[in-house]
């Protein structure tokens, strides 16, 4: 069985993930349900989603509603207070160079285009569903493999534009150097949040009571790093979005 955690799971805040897990694991165990020792960070996110004995996992809405729907058991999505987003709801900012030319999303409609993953609703799907909004698409992009690369490439001019989730950029201005490079032009619109699940067949039930129960009684450091406030119980109607283009991708 396995437990992992790796949306918002990063150097400066690992502490704190472990601690919630312990708490999370023995509210799990207090209930009677098994749950691993430790949190995995070798398993890759796909893998993890897909495990036969997922205990507890938290999934991005894209990789969701195209690939997991009917293999995972949905507990919650995490609310992180997210400025101009409903309760449970996240959405990304659009970065661009601090010395860029131009002030809109818009503005960037041709430029390089920097996304962490195809499947990643707030790297990808959230601005291409932005951009069909405003009459165009972003052209296939540089893929980078996480939301850091990202920001990276548009820091040090390899990308001239990238969408970041709102709560990883809360993240990344506080852990890395790379923040101070960029500005926000624009966000996208809001969607489920990161999404706690466990395997298929379970009743999500005690997990989003030990959820829950975690979130309470972690110490205020931890709570301030991870940011999480609840997990909200969000109708599944709301992941009900449009799938994005699939064009072809720029080796990063």
């Amino acid at each position: 069985m396995i437990a992992s955690l790796p949306m918002y799971d990063r150097p400066a805040n690992a502490a704190a993930h472990d601690a919630f897990w312990v708490l999370v694991r023995d509210n799990l165990r207090t209930g009677g349900h098994a749950a691993p020792d430790t949190l995995n960070r070798d398993i890759a996110p796909m893998a993890g989603w897909g495990h036969p004995d997922l205990v507890l996992g938290q999934i991005c809405n894209l990789p969701y509603r195209a690939k997991f729907r009917d293999k995972v058991t949905v507990i919650g999505a995490a609310d992180y207070g997210l400025a101009d987003c409903p309760t449970g709801q996240y959405n990304s900012v659009f970065i661009v160079h601090k010395d860029a030319v131009g002030n809109t999303p818009t503005d960037f409609a041709r430029a390089r285009f920097a996304a962490n993953a195809l499947i990643s609703h707030s790297g990808y799907g959230a601005p291409q569903a932005w951009a069909k909004e405003h009459g165009f698409s972003f052209p296939a992009p540089m893929t980078t493999g996480a939301h850091d690369t990202s920001l990276a490439y548009v820091a040090t001019g390899r990308a001239d534009i990238a969408a970041i989730d709102t709560q990883t950029w809360t993240m990344q201005q506080r852990d890395s150097a790379h923040a101070k490079s960029v500005r926000v032009i624009g966000t996208t619109a809001s969607s489920p949040g990161m999404t706690f699940i466990t395997r298929a067949g379970e009743n999500p039930a005690p997990y989003l009571a030990a959820i829950q129960t975690a979130i309470r009684d972690l110490s205020p450091q931890d709570a301030e790093l991870l940011g999480l406030r609840r997990v909200i119980q969000l109708p599944m109607s709301d992941y009900d979005l449009p799938m994005p283009p699939l064009p072809g991708t720029i080796d990063a």
